[in-house]
């Protein structure tokens, strides 16, 4: 199949919103069959990681070996990341990551390699040049993410030094999502919020610095919040 983007006929419109709110919401990012390809093989996947913050001790381990250890040791993991959340930058998800090396990507051959090619390729960065005005965007990096319940990521603004963020992007994969099972990404200015839930073949890309969190998904969800998330990124 060919990997490849949507047509679009809306690129002054969504160039017109970046410019005012710093944020823009890009529907139908990739033509239907390849957001199919990719949302099904991260829904099936059995590579993700585990990661979790509590405090300043970041905790990785494989999706399995997570799965292996005993329901005590699960629940003083919960705890502790639960109970660094009351402040600081702290999460909880789950994440494939992708090599900024094309190489490797076409070494490893997944489909989610295939994006973050094709969210590199010359004419997906012009077009990415003519939505934010952002000319010095050279290159994209990647990772899938898995929100499930309990999972969160707390405030923070995606700015460190010496990585060049010009802004960040999430691709989502979600294809059924309500706004009260969390996982929202919100924008905070001062006591207002604003955001966007999670969706189906939709490109979220926003300016960095930028406050922002992932609302917190309660216990009860039962579904997974599957995206590509980065940073659009100066060379």
């Amino acid at each position: 199949m060919t990997f490849a983007l949507a047509t679009r006929t809306d690129i002054d419109a969504l160039a017109s919103r970046f410019a005012r709110d710093g944020a823009v919401s890009i529907p139908r990012w990739l033509d239907d069959r390849s957001a199919t390809a990719l949302a099904t093989e991260l829904a099936g996947a059995t590579s993700w990681i585990e990661i979790f913050r509590a405090g300043e001790k970041v905790y990785e381990m494989s999706h399995a070996d997570y799965m292996a250890l005993p329901a005590d040791q699960k629940d003083e993991l919960r705890k502790r990341v639960e109970d660094a959340a009351r402040a600081g930058l702290q999460y909880r998800y789950r994440a494939i990551r992708v090599s900024e090396n094309a190489g490797e990507r076409a070494a490893r051959g997944l489909v989610l390699d295939r994006f973050a090619d094709l969210l590199n390729a010359p004419a997906t960065i012009e077009l990415l040049h003519s939505i934010t005005a952002m000319q010095d965007i050279a290159f994209a990096d990647a990772q899938a993410t898995d929100y499930r319940a309990g999972d969160f990521l707390t405030t923070h603004d995606d700015a460190v030094e010496g990585k060049n963020r010009l802004a960040a992007y999430v691709f989502g994969l979600t294809g059924r999502w309500q706004a009260d099972w969390g996982g929202l990404l919100l924008f905070e200015s001062g006591t207002e919020v604003r955001g966007f839930v999670p969706g189906f073949n939709v490109l979220r890309v926003f300016s960095v610095p930028a406050k922002h969190h992932v609302s917190y998904v309660p216990p009860w969800v039962e579904e997974r919040r599957l995206s590509v998330t980065g940073w659009l990124r100066a060379g």
